[in-house]
């Protein structure tokens, strides 16, 4: 009495594919745009970065025309006899009306505020931006490393009034006297209109409180007619900006971390504004205070959004279609694997020799084709499940899942092809061959049987140098070549070896046409003779789990491509099958 096993449910695969599929790109999108935006900071930052670099060169550089020019002037005014002869003998009215005009110009056309005559004891003879100062001692750094070098000294300082002054310092000398030094200085606030609008960029000049008093910074805004803010933050003044207004944000909290080095985005009044700062150092060396740097990035911002917005909405469409497309082939081999599902079960039920032979007399050409179908849809689809159970368990690596992935979307795509074929296994009308690489299609066909194939048995490719190129339908003979493996797997046991996988120039020697020679080779048991002639023939099989249609399966693939398959065992040995293959013609 025979019994029947209880018939499976066949395994829904679009409900195990699509969900994981679905959260794996919807992952993909979620770590694409986190980079996108973490990119577009980094610009923005080395942008900024670069600005200020910009912005400290530019000043730099404006600081060195400017002084060129003062010395240009205290040149010229070192060659006048009148104004020589004056300071020589300390007549203030003669310095007055031999330069007061020449001030006047130099303040309104190259924005000079200071201009000192000084005896050589450092004594103050003339300020003709002040004139009613004078007599006083100067103790300035760059008086003082003047009259130490006996040569031109220049550099920015903080006057005790609060004004931030490039100041060039020269001895008068005269065949050898020393007659005393000309000072010449300006305010620097005309420059930061200058770099704002060389660069796009808006500054604020801070300066430290501990420089200065109240009293004297007030008398200095007074005194010079100029604006500024001495209580907007807790350690620095403001000395001069060219913004309009501040922004509300820029706090003393902020304020510190700009100072320390860091940079900054703040929203004020719908604006995005970066910012940063660059040190100010005075001439000898003292750190008087910070340059602000406050860049409006609200323009590129917005751009950066429409693009981030407009780069997830096609990535959305091209999800949408890679998860429709998935969906269409899912749902082919879900329907080829129920029917191979059916076909597998009725061909359980055959336990008995006479009913194979019964069924062997009754199947017509379609119903072999129909066990065909079944016995080459189990291969591959075992190795579909494989891979979807290995992409469950790797599901944290994209990767390696996304690689998973490919190889089950691939194996499908065969099984579909495959049961084309098969329909119409009678008629050589549906033989489709093109050029295909060989190297290429046997990696591709063990890469699966590795898969499959749960012992991992080790697999040996020897392939020539060159590219061996055939004119073949590849989803045959890769279905032909992974039914060798399978065979070649299930005749080894363990410990007996791999398998051996060759493609070499071969010659049909009865027809005498050149080709190459695919063979597949085991170390495992090996075949008897009576066992060796009856391996074509359809249903016969020595094991109880077989269906006997492999192997002819594979020679009807050869014969299709106008080949054959010989095969040579010794029992105990292995065995080895080789499909010859004619050259392209």
């Amino acid at each position: 009495m025979s019994v029947v096993s209880p018939v499976r449910q066949p395994k829904r695969i679009k409900a195990r594919f699509i969900g994981p599929l679905a959260l794996t790109l919807a992952f993909i999108m979620c770590v694409f745009a986190v980079a996108i935006y973490s990119i577009e900071a980094r610009i923005r930052d080395r942008d900024l970065a670069e600005r200020s670099a910009a912005v400290a060169k530019l000043f730099a550089q404006k600081l060195d025309k400017d002084t060129h020019k003062m010395m240009a002037t205290l040149r010229a005014m070192m060659v006048n006899p009148a104004m020589e002869n004056a300071f020589r003998q300390g007549d203030r009215a003669a310095l007055a009306q031999q330069g007061g005009e020449l001030f006047r110009s130099l303040n309104a056309e190259h924005k000079i505020t200071h201009l000192y005559f000084i005896r050589p004891d450092l004594v103050s003879l003339y300020r003709f931006h002040s004139p009613a100062v004078f007599g006083d001692e100067i103790r300035r750094v760059t008086l003082q490393q003047a009259r130490e070098g006996q040569k031109p000294a220049h550099g920015l300082e903080l006057g005790p009034m609060g004004t931030l002054t490039l100041r060039l310092v020269a001895p008068w000398r005269r065949d050898g006297e020393l007659l005393g030094y000309l000072e010449i200085g300006e305010e620097i606030e005309h420059l930061l209109d200058e770099i704002r609008y060389s660069l796009g960029i808006d500054l604020l000049v801070l300066v430290d409180k501990h420089f200065l008093t109240p009293a004297q910074w007030q008398r200095g805004l007074d005194m010079m007619q100029r604006s500024g803010n001495w209580a907007r933050f807790g350690a620095h003044a403001v000395l001069a900006q060219t913004a309009e207004q501040l922004p509300t944000a820029l706090d003393e909290r902020l304020l510190q971390r700009l100072l320390a080095g860091g940079t900054a985005e703040i929203r004020d009044q719908g604006r995005s504004i970066h910012l940063a700062s660059v040190p100010i150092n005075d001439a000898g060396g003292r750190h008087l205070g910070d340059l602000v740097v406050m860049r409006d990035i609200s323009a590129l911002e917005s751009t950066f959004q429409w693009s981030i917005a407009a780069v997830i909405l096609i990535s959305l469409l091209a999800a949408g279609g890679v998860l429709g497309v998935f969906y269409l082939a899912l749902e082919r081999v879900e329907r080829d694997y129920r029917r191979q599902h059916d076909l597998e079960h009725q061909l359980l039920r055959l336990d008995s020799e006479h009913r194979r032979i019964l069924q062997l007399e009754k199947l017509s050409a379609v119903g072999t084709m129909v066990g065909g179908i079944a016995h080459q849809l189990n291969n591959p689809l075992v190795g579909v499940v494989n891979l979807a159970q290995l992409a469950e368990r790797e599901a944290d690596d994209p990767a390696r899942t996304r690689e998973l992935l490919r190889e089950i979307r691939s194996a499908g795509e065969d099984c579909r092809d495959f049961v084309k074929r098969m329909l119409g296994f009678s008629k050589v009308s549906c033989f489709e061959s093109k050029p295909t690489p060989m190297a290429e299609l046997i990696e591709d066909t063990v890469l699966l049987f590795r898969q499959a194939e749960s012992r991992h048995l080790p697999v040996e490719v020897a392939l020539p140098k060159e590219p061996v190129v055939l004119t073949v339908d590849p989803v045959l003979i890769r279905h032909a070549l992974f039914n060798l493996l399978v065979n070649a797997a299930q005749a080894t046991a363990d410990g007996e070896g791999g398998i051996e996988i060759s493609l070499e120039r071969g010659e049909d020697k009865e027809r005498n046409r050149p080709g190459w020679t695919l063979a597949v080779a085991d170390h495992g048991r090996g075949m008897a003779p009576e066992v060796m002639e009856k391996v074509f023939v359809p249903f016969y099989t020595t094991r109880s789990d077989g269906t006997g249609l492999g192997l002819p399966v594979v020679q009807h693939v050869a014969l299709l491509h106008d080949g054959q398959v010989t095969v040579s065992s010794e029992p105990g040995h292995g065995t080895r099958f080789a499909i010859w293959l004619p050259d392209p013609v």
